[in-house]
Formats: structure tokens, sequence, C-alpha cells
């Protein structure tokens, strides 16, 4: 009898378990070790079964990882989709099926193309095709990269790495340990746990090492305003100018100490252009009293690809700078990635009058270009992402430039309630910072509105459901990180290496 459970109700209930077992790696559970727990059970409990039954494994793996992980999503189509809850029900299960597809993907393909269970299944192949398959994951049908088992070790001992190779390494590393660990048991020899045990701690030290170079005589201070505005209320036209005022009575007392000032994700619901004399009066007001504010609206514009000649963006805007505000000035972000249905609808014509989910207060941006100049505020270049950007990247790598001097998101985080995906969210964005070497300022609507040093640390954050104001001091950082200079260059070196010597190896036992 096989060490491990062959397939049966208590293997498909212990893949199941295991998949969620994951979820506890990330935020705010913040258990790193589970991740390998959890990846075990992924390449454990499927051995010595057809391909197949590894299939209905590696989905119901799937399940449960996707199934407590993102889950909260289903909070936002309930309250703001209009449908009912058997409908809302469907759509989330729906989204959880899809994402387990790739868990599914990867142990058929695993078991099919290499059915013996050696050193270039479990350590060599396993990796490899885990990491093709996140890849998949993070770009087919507009990409959802989130829970990536890299994000959950921001605490752990692998964490140097990430400024060197980023957060996929991670990912990839995670998946060889666990294979070593696997086939340690399977083959009942030491020697793969203890080189799992070196590739777990060896990389330990290089927490240590900085790769940036702090600027403590540029220091600015910053004051982000968390409105707590609810999401029920956000958009109701008869209620913008209490939010308005709402924003503008939190931001007074720091008017003259904060030289910035920073408002969240579509804080002022309303055109740029149909709000252009209160801009242009918030820009007098803040220059007046040597504040710049950044803040989040809607940009609307002349756009020729549109069926209405004009395209709305999810925009950064900079008011009371040293240059005046104008009307698409060119100091300012366009999301680039936007979030399918939520705001923008894929073959909108035809799935638009389907139901009331698609007709989301946003759901009709044209996305910014994917290269943007940084913004400058005060002297300051802050290179600036929209919520879910903070998940790509890559696609920051591309806007990130030597005089960046720190990162900047914002977000609204209201959709989600009180669920664990803010917290998710934020350790993935803690992870940009440790990347690039540069400080983050994390502002939202009603948290996590936080600051975070250019090693991934938490400088401050306030409370989640409060209205109020974190101030805070910044340093800037210079210099470039490794993973800022080459990117993903040496994970794509290594997965083709790998790639190469699992399929060239891969019925040839190691001796």
């Amino acid at each position: 009898m096989s060490l491990f459970f062959s397939y049966n109700w208590l293997s498909a209930l212990l893949a199941f378990i295991l998949g969620a077992t994951g979820t506890l790696s990330f935020s705010p559970y913040d258990c790193w070790p589970t991740a390998l727990i959890s990846m075990i059970g992924l390449l454990a409990v499927p051995l010595n079964c057809k391909t197949k039954k590894t299939i209905i494994l590696g989905f119901l793996w799937g399940m449960g990882l996707f199934g407590t992980g993102v889950s909260w999503i289903y909070i936002s189509i309930k309250q703001f989709g209009g449908m009912s809850t058997p409908i809302n029900i469907l759509l989330i299960t729906l989204l959880i099926t899809y994402l387990s597809f790739y868990p599914m993907l990867f142990t058929g393909l695993l078991n099919y193309f290499w059915p013996t269970v050696n050193f270039w299944r479990l350590v060599v192949a396993a990796p490899t095709l885990w990491q093709i398959t996140e890849l998949l994951r993070s770009y087919i049908l507009t990409g959802f990269p989130w829970l990536q088992f890299g994000y959950s070790q921001i605490n752990g001992p692998l964490k140097g790495l990430i400024p060197i190779f980023g957060v996929n390494i991670i990912t990839y590393l995670l998946m060889t340990i666990s294979g070593l660990l696997v086939l340690s048991i399977s083959s009942r020899t030491v020697t793969p746990s203890i080189l799992a045990i070196i590739l777990l701690i060896l990389p330990y030290p290089l927490c240590s090492i900085q790769f940036y170079q702090s600027q403590p005589c540029r220091v600015v201070r910053v004051a982000m305003v968390q409105g707590n505005i609810k999401q029920t209320i956000k958009w109701n036209p008869n209620l913008f100018i209490d939010t308005l005022k709402t924003y503008l009575a939190e931001s007074y007392p720091y008017l003259y100490k904060a030289q910035i000032i920073i408002w969240p994700e579509l804080t002022i619901t309303d055109t740029e252009k149909h709000q252009n004399q209160s801009l242009i009066m918030l820009d007098r007001l803040f220059y007046l009293h040597h504040s710049s504010l950044v803040t989040g609206i809607i940009n609307d514009n002349i756009c020729e690809n549109s069926q209405y000649n004009i395209c709305y963006y999810n925009s950064i805007i900079v008011l009371g700078d040293q240059k005046p505000y104008k009307y698409a000035g060119s100091n300012r972000y366009n999301k680039h990635h936007l979030v399918p249905f939520g705001e923008f609808v894929p073959i909108e014509r035809f799935l638009r009058p389907l139901a009331p989910l698609f007709n989301l207060p946003m759901s009709s941006f044209t996305k910014g270009n994917y290269i943007q100049p940084p913004l400058s505020v005060q002297g300051y270049k802050i290179t600036s992402m929209i919520c879910y950007e903070i998940l790509l990247g890559e696609q920051i790598r591309a806007n990130f430039s030597p005089d960046t001097n720190f990162l900047l998101t914002i977000s609204n985080d209201a959709w989600f309630g009180h669920s664990i995906g803010p917290w998710q969210h934020f350790q993935m964005a803690r992870i940009r910072a440790l990347e690039l070497g540069r400080p983050l300022l994390c502002s939202t609507n009603n948290g996590i509105t936080a600051a975070v040093d250019a090693s991934g640390n938490v400088i401050a954050k306030i409370p989640q459901f409060k209205r109020k104001v974190l101030e805070v001091m910044i340093m800037p950082t210079i210099g470039i990180t490794p993973y800022a200079r080459f990117g993903s260059i040496p994970l794509w070196i290594i997965i083709f290496t790998m790639s190469y010597l699992s399929i060239y190896f891969r019925n040839i036992p190691l001796k």
C-alpha cells in the first residue's frame, strides 16, 4: 500500500482541507509556514494515482484554497450586484471553479508527463510547471494573480530574495522545498529534507541587505485622509457635496503642516470637467497653504475610440502644486489595468443588458497607457497605481524609474466590507515596496490606510472603518534593486532550463 492516501473520499477531503490551509498563510492570519503545508499536500495527495484522479484532487485542492481565500468577493456581488441570492452564489461559485482549473491543470499535466515519483517530477518539473500555471492565471482573461504563495512570505525567511528576484521566485522556491520534503517522505531518505531546510534557511541573512539608500534630508510629512464613506452612498449625487465637505474638514488641520495630503480612489465622484471650477478653487486653496492634494477622480475626455466620443478614466490628479492645475493637464495618472465587470464590461454590447451587475457605478472606464510618467508633487516623483494594479509587479516595474522617490496606491476597499480581502490586498502591496526598494503609501476610503518602508515593513496604519487621518513622515530612498533592474529575466532562465532538464531526464532515476 502506498505511503500516501489512495484516491477515495478521504483523500478528496484531505485535498480540499490542505488547499484551504493555504489561506492561513496570507493576511490577516500571516502564518507563512502553512503555505508549505498546503503545497506539500498538493504534491503528496495525488501521488501514485491515475491522471484522471489527480485532476480531481487538484481541482478539490483549488476549491479549498480559493473557496476560503477569495469568497469575500461575494460581499460586493451581493451588496452591489442587484441580483438574487441564487445568482450571486452561482457567480462566486463560477469564479472559484475557474480559479481551481489551474491547480487541476497542474496536477493533471504533472502526473501525465512525469508519472514516476522521483526527483525530476517533484523537485524539477513540479516547481516549473506550477510557476507556468500561475503565470497563466496572472494573464488569461486580464489575469487574477491573487493568492500566489510568494506573497505570504513577507515575514518569512525567504524575504531577502524578493528585492533580488521578485516575488515569483519565492513561489517557485516554495514548491521546490515542498517537492524535496515529499520526496524525502516517499523515498524514506533524509537527504532531500536536509536540502529543503538549507533552501529555506540559507537566504535569511539576505534580509539584512538593503539595495537602497535613505535620504533623511528629504523627509516629507504626508497626511492620508480616510473618509470612511459607505459604499452604499458613495455614488449618490445628492451626497456629493457632503462627501467633499467631509474630506475638506479632515484635511484642514493639516494644511501648512503636511506638504502632501492624499485622498483615496475616486473621492471626487463626479467628472473632472463638470467639477472644473471647484478643482480650480481647491488648487488655489491648497497652494496658498503650501500643501499639495493628491486625489482620485473621474477624468472625462474626448476619445475617438468610444461610441459616445468621451472616455472616462479612473484617475489621480494633483492640486495645489507649483504649477497651477488645469483640466487634462499632464500631471496625472490614468488607471491602466481595469477590473472586468467592475470597471469595464467585456463584449459590452451583449453582456450589459443582461443583468444589473454590469451596471455598477464604475463599469464604463477606458484604460490609460501602460507606461505613464510619475506624478510630480512638491518636488517628489511618485510612481502611482490604483487599487488592483498593486498586484501587477511587472507593470509597476515598467513605470518605475530611478528618480522615483516613493510609491503610491489609492484604493476603495469598501466594496469588500469586513472581510479578509483588504488585508490580502495590503500584504501584496507591501511586496511592491520590497521589490523596488521604495517607501509605499496606501490610501484607502475605509482601510487599510498605511505607510510602508522600503523593506516592506509597516511604519504606521490607522484602524479600518474609522474616519481618521494618518499623518506620517516619509523618508525617500534612492538606488536600484536587482529586481528593478532585471525584472523576471532570471526566473525565465530558470524556468526554461528546468523545463528542458525535467523533460529530458523525466524517466531517468537520479543516482
